[in-house]
């Protein structure tokens, strides 16, 4: 018999969905717990579809929330409800497909494409025969309803469509779709369009049959009327330029001069999707060939799109100067990611002479977004969009760029409309990788003027601008260039508008990485500055002043570690630390920066370094607990936030670092050793990635502690030498160099656990650099205290432990892998002939090795020549480059 509901019954239902509309916080709550004890009947869920479908009586934003919460039940309880409730709603769903309203439509689709990924589509047969049946129907309604059901269905069960287990349903799918690109109704023609796009990335079988087809069907309907469909064109076009140039190229002018044409288009969201195209062409090879015609057609329109919109200009309150006052909102805010630490080594400046064999191993340095020049749009858009082409263009052309932009720069940083002008220094900025050296002398000096524009907007885009300078501005002369770009931006650190504070601090932060100790004569002069500005700034700006003053703790370093500089920095971050709670998030952040700070001051920090110890370690173990709680009771306890787990392990290996053997009677006095035996193990990466990282750290300031758990964690950090996650195994590999240094020859039996591992990690071709160099030192730190176990092995990573330490700085790291490997070869000569060249080329690489290293190198080198004889060693040192004759002729005489 079919189900029909009670009068009653119903009735609770609609006052509990007109309530659950109400603003009200304490009416929210009691219709949620309403909600969570209705859902124990089987047919609540009934009701809810019974509303949605066929109460026509009632408006529509309410029968839509009942389909919404619907969904949501679905989500949460689909597994467990009667198999007659399911029924009863696929068979309402496939009705109301058609209904004539477009919410209700919309809704139901929502709720038909939740089913088929949580119920998964082999449960529901019937559903996409009926849907295919439906895109024929004469009634717009059913024909439209059916496409955005198919359409959320192929954007969230993509790989299911194209699977054996539904027998590819996109065979048929496909073609049927490319017959409605030219349908007479703009909806329908988009909806066509947007479920073939899902195809595209993944490169699906079915889709690359009817390629031709696709691309022939776009381009008629390129010229489109409706924004919608222009966008869904646009953005096919960018996703088969990743994925099918080959079938683009033939067409590549018309596409471009049709890009060239959507990117001003009048929609601002079809100007943003074409606008992706030109960041989809700077990575492919054929940019410079194909697109070299066009920059001075291209550059202009991008200049153009940087403008600030009027829109734009009111939601940033572009006309309040001074906001300096007003305090943040919680939604203004941000939510922060902390990045977990990693151990990362010196590289040698730039005059180190150029190596041999060194293609391997990429940098993996994370590039920042540097566009976000209006973090509170923080959406993208075509602003962002337009100048992150901008940039990388810049990057492509270089110095070819310039003839086009110097004219278009000169007329946008001089006009007399301060939203062009705005402009104009963001272009600035964005061209940053060109080069711009000739006109930077005169640039700097502008800008540097700019930062007491009167419009807020322009002082906030040109400290972002200059700080895409940066490097340059640090290689000039003090007093022209870096003393007054720091004056004037520390100015602007207290400025009192809220966006140009943000955008100060942020160029500050970048400054300082630059020019590192070159800060170190300004110190009292910065901190008097960021000191003030604590007293001065809201919530949001807060945050990034932390940035500003843990980059500044990492740049200078012990410069810090003066008592009247620790006398003005300590106080204002330790009473914010003592305000903050253990479970407010805008702990992280000031973590951070203590843990800079921290390793900078040394042992000034002493003072205040108990009290912090003990409630990073207590942050640890409260994390650790929750996790137990939430793993045997995940109903009655909340999984914790780990990122207080990770940042609270950071800040204790920041403390290890800086105070070194100092830390000990904090250690003692603690159980840190059993609690990093469980973070070690977290299921998460990132916690065990900050593990390793203070396993290191505590191995080096006090090992006494560590000892005793050798056994425990060795194993553990066997197992965490796996290269698919780059930090932890970074992290683990430098851990294990450090123990081997301190445990000596009792390293031996813990051998086999790692060396496979390294030696596999060091070979792997595009491992990260940072991961390479901490393998090398690890493996020749394991030979230098293990030399006949590591020894034999010499002939599978020589080369490649060469090439990876040769651009490192001079250091103790470096020094104890480099007394490794003479070890090793000492033990298995044999091991490095075939490779020796690269021996030598390493060598090469110090520029002051201590002398009694000097003395082992002249020995290796002296006992080569002399073993292979004069006429074989000049044979052999022919091969090499003049530099690398000169230098070991220099230093070793041979």
């Amino acid at each position: 018999m079919a189900w029909t509901p009670q009068e009653d019954g119903l009735r609770q239902i609609l006052t509990l969905l007109k309530e659950s509309q109400s603003p009200d916080t304490a009416t929210q709550r009691a219709v949620q717990s309403k909600l969570e004890q209705l859902n124990k009947f089987p047919d609540f869920n009934n009701y809810l579809m019974f509303v949605l479908t066929k109460l026509v009586t009632e408006d529509e934003p309410t029968r839509s929330l009942s389909g919404l919460i619907l969904k949501n039940n679905v989500k949460t309880h689909y597994s467990s409800m009667m198999p007659s409730v399911s029924s009863f709603i696929k068979q309402e769903c496939l009705s109301a497909v058609g209904d004539p309203s477009p919410l209700i439509r919309a809704t139901v689709g929502i709720l038909i494409t939740t089913i088929a990924s949580k119920g998964d589509l082999t449960t529901w047969p019937e559903l996409l025969p009926t849907l295919c049946g439906m895109l024929d129907s004469q009634d717009y309604n059913v024909c439209e309803g059916a496409f955005g059901a198919l359409q959320k269905i192929c954007e969230d069960s993509a790989e299911m469509l194209d699977s054996d287990a539904l027998n590819r349903p996109l065979n048929i799918l496909i073609p049927k779709f490319l017959q409605f690109f030219s349908h007479s109704s703009p909806k329908i023609r988009s909806h066509a369009i947007g479920c073939v796009n899902q195809f595209i990335i993944n490169r699906t079988q079915a889709l690359m049959m009817h390629i031709d087809s696709f691309l022939q069907n776009l381009f008629i309907v390129a010229g489109d009327d409706d924004p919608e469909v222009r966008k869904n064109v646009c953005r096919a076009l960018v996703m088969l330029l990743e994925v099918r140039m080959d079938r683009l190229i033939p067409n590549m002018q018309q596409i471009i001069e049709y890009m060239l044409l959507r990117t001003q288009d009048t929609d601002e969201s079809v100007a943003l999707e074409a606008c992706e195209f030109w960041l989809s062409l700077a990575e492919q090879p054929i940019c410079r060939d194909v697109l070299s015609p066009y920059l001075p057609r291209l550059v202009p329109i991008l200049v153009h799109g940087m403008k600030y919109s009027e829109i734009d200009i009111i939601l940033l309150k572009g006309d309040i100067e001074d906001d300096g006052s007003i305090p943040d909102r919680d939604e203004d805010i941000r939510p922060r990611f902390h990045k977990s630490k990693t151990h990362m080594i010196k590289h040698t400046p730039n005059g180190v002479i150029p190596g041999i064999g060194e293609e391997n191993g990429h940098d993996d340095e994370d590039s920042e977004d540097d566009n976000d020049d209006d973090s509170s749009l923080s959406n993208w858009n075509l602003r962002k969009c337009s100048a992150a082409a901008l940039d990388v263009l810049a990057t492509v052309f270089k110095e070819e760029l310039l003839p086009v932009l110097v004219p278009i720069l000169k007329e946008t940083l001089f006009h007399h409309d301060w939203v062009i002008k705005e402009s104009g220094i963001l272009a600035l900025g964005a061209i940053a990788p060109t080069g711009m050296v000739c006109h930077l002398a005169e640039l700097i000096p502008f800008l540097i003027n700019c930062l007491s524009d009167k419009k807020a907007l322009v002082r906030a885009i040109t400290c972002w601008t200059l700080s895409r300078y940066s490097h340059w501005v640090v290689s000039q002369s003090h007093e022209h260039y870096l003393k007054p770009v720091m004056t004037e931006l520390l100015k602007r650190i207290l400025d009192g508008n809220k966006r140009v504070q943000e955008a100060a601090c942020s160029a500050f932060a970048t400054l300082e990485e630059e020019a590192c100790t070159e800060l170190v004569p300004y110190l009292g002069f910065i901190l008097e500055t960021l000191v003030y500005a604590f007293s001065k700034y809201q919530h949001k700006n807060l945050l990034i002043l932390y940035d500003a003053i843990g980059t500044l703790a990492d740049s200078v370093g012990h410069h810090l570690n003066k008592p009247d500089y620790i006398n003005m920095l300590m106080p204002p971050l330790i009473q914010k630390w003592n305000i903050l709670k253990d479970e407010d998030k805008d702990l992280f952040p000031l973590l951070e920066c203590l843990s800079s700070v921290a390793t900078a001051l040394q042992s000034g920090f002493l003072p205040y370094c108990e009290p912090v110890y003990r409630r990073c370690v207590s942050l640890v173990e409260q994390m650790l607990n929750q996790h137990i709680a939430n793993t045997q009771n995940p109903e009655q306890f909340e999984a914790p936030d780990k990122d207080f787990m990770i940042v609270a392990l950071d800040l204790l290996s920041g403390l290890a670092e800086g105070l070194n053997g100092h830390i000990e009677k904090l250690v003692v006095n603690s159980n840190i050793m059993q609690l990093l035996y469980q973070c070690m193990q977290d299921p998460m990466p990132e916690v065990r990635q900050s593990s390793f990282a203070l396993l290191g750290d505590l191995t080096k300031a006090c090992f006494q502690h560590v000892h005793p758990c050798i056994n425990d964690f060795l194993p553990i950090l066997g197992q965490n030498l796996n290269p698919e996650f780059i930090s932890v195994c970074n992290n683990a590999t430098w851990a294990m160099g450090e123990i081997s240094i301190k445990l000596g020859p009792e390293t031996r039996p813990y051998i086999p656990l790692v060396l496979t591992q390294l030696i596999d990690i060091i070979n792997k071709p595009n491992t990260p650099k940072t991961l390479l160099e901490n393998t090398a030192i690890t493996i020749g730190r394991l030979g230098y205290v293990c030399p006949h176990d590591v020894a034999p092995m010499l002939h599978q990573f020589v080369r490649q432990w060469c090439t990876s330490l040769r651009n490192i700085r001079d250091n103790d790291e470096k020094d104890s892998a480099f007394r490794g490997m003479c070890q090793m070869i000492t033990v298995n000569p044999a091991g490095v002939v075939a490779d020796f060249i690269f021996f030598c080329d390493a060598v090469a690489s110090w520029i002051l090795p201590k002398d009694d290293l000097k003395e082992v190198f002249t020995k290796i080198l002296h006992g080569f020549k002399n073993q292979v004889g004069d006429e074989n060693w000049k044979r052999f040192s022919d091969q090499f480059p003049p530099q690398l004759s000169e230098r070991l002729t220099t230093m070793y005489g041979v």
